[in-house]
């Protein structure tokens, strides 16, 4: 007989939530509040966040699982302008596809494992590998060691029981959040440290743990993840995602894990991602900041050629003669390229312009 875990009734009900989950969970509750005044007062600049937020979410999460794109590449795929041509391409272009579908259609996905085999079969559409199906064989967790030599850190549910553990996972989740006892953040990270302990497919676990974070935070209101990229704060911390993912999957077959590591990091990332955007409207809002930073960040978040107009529609408190000034700096860094001249002139970017050297390299450990 198979049993739940971190929704299990008994497991509930020793959970002692510490003071500091509590005040942050306040804290996301009052930046949930304010999402509607900031999408109502600075729309134009929302969407170049949206779009730079778009780049971000699908270079990081990817980048994470070891799959890279040429930047020029990843953007036109993100914009739909081109095809992929190598398998890190289709697995990018799949894992763009369902975050767009997310983001769009949030409101009218229902939260089933039916849904969940859905979206891994779009994930991996272009890929080549098997999608939308449960895993047919063993899929264990190992770590590679110093001497090259691979040691086992975590055993996940087997093939054979995996479809029932997704139902039962799918059944109880809904059944909490329905009952309303538990707050839905905390319910939420539960879901994905289960998902990720049963590791349900063959590969994109990691990929499709992420994107139905996304999902299950809109569905519940926090919709931050539109205008910040949460993969890459995560990312930007990925020590301890996996160092915390490992920690609370310690006993999960027994029921005796800790789900709290995972729950506080996850919970932190999302308010890292609500400061940073509240940072950045505050910014925006108030013209206090750095009119060169809201260009900048504009033109990384041109998918395809642009103009001044272009530039000025996305910063309206920007003066002219300050976007001008940023393009000719720009263009003597090589980060862009004059294409026309003119009043209709169009500009083109070769390279990211806000430095992301702060960004590491990744590597594996429970998501896989």
């Amino acid at each position: 007989m198979l049993t739940l875990k971190s929704f299990a009734s008994a497991y509930l009900e020793k959970i002692v939530i510490p003071q500091r989950l509590i005040t942050t969970i306040r804290q996301l509750g009052e930046y949930k509040g304010k999402q509607e005044l900031y999408q109502q007062q600075a729309p134009e600049m929302l969407e170049n966040l949206r779009q730079v937020a778009m780049i971000q979410s699908t270079e990081s999460s990817n980048r994470l699982e070891g799959i890279v794109a040429d930047e020029k590449r990843l953007r036109a795929l993100v914009a739909e302008k081109t095809t992929p041509t190598n398998r890190s391409e289709a697995e990018i272009a799949g894992y763009c596809d369902v975050l767009s579908t997310i983001h769009v259609n949030s409101g009218r996905i229902p939260f089933t494992d039916n849904i969940v085999l859905q979206l891994h079969r779009d994930l991996m559409k272009y890929s080549g590998k098997e999608g939308g199906r449960w895993k047919s064989t063993t899929n264990e967790i190992t770590e590679t060691l110093p001497d090259g030599s691979k040691q086992v850190r975590f055993v996940p549910v087997a093939p054979h029981q995996t479809a029932e553990y997704m139902r039962l996972l799918h059944e109880r989740y809904n059944e909490l959040t329905r009952d309303q006892v538990w707050d839905p953040l905390f319910l939420i990270s539960f879901y994905v440290l289960d998902f990720l302990c049963i590791h349900p497919f063959l590969d994109g676990n990691g990929r499709m743990a992420r994107l139905l974070t996304v999902l299950l935070l809109y569905h519940n209101g926090y919709e931050v993840g539109r205008y910040i990229s949460l993969e890459r704060v995560i990312e930007q911390s990925k020590e301890s995602y996996y160092d915390t993912l490992y920690a609370s999957s310690l006993g999960w077959h027994e029921g005796t894990h800790d789900v709290l590591p995972w729950t506080e990091y996850l919970l932190s990332t999302l308010l890292a991602g609500y400061r940073e955007f509240e940072g950045r409207f505050g910014r925006i809002s108030s013209g206090a900041g750095s009119k060169t930073d809201m260009v900048l960040n504009a033109i990384d978040g041109m998918l395809i050629d642009f103009s001044i107009a272009d530039l000025e529609r996305a910063c309206p408190m920007v003066s002219r003669d300050l976007i001008r000034h940023v393009l000719v700096k720009l263009k003597k860094e090589g980060k862009i390229e004059n294409l026309s001249k003119g009043k209709y002139a169009r500009w083109r970017r070769l390279k990211a312009v806000i430095d992301k050297s702060n960004v590491v390299k990744s590597g594996h450990l429970l998501p896989h």
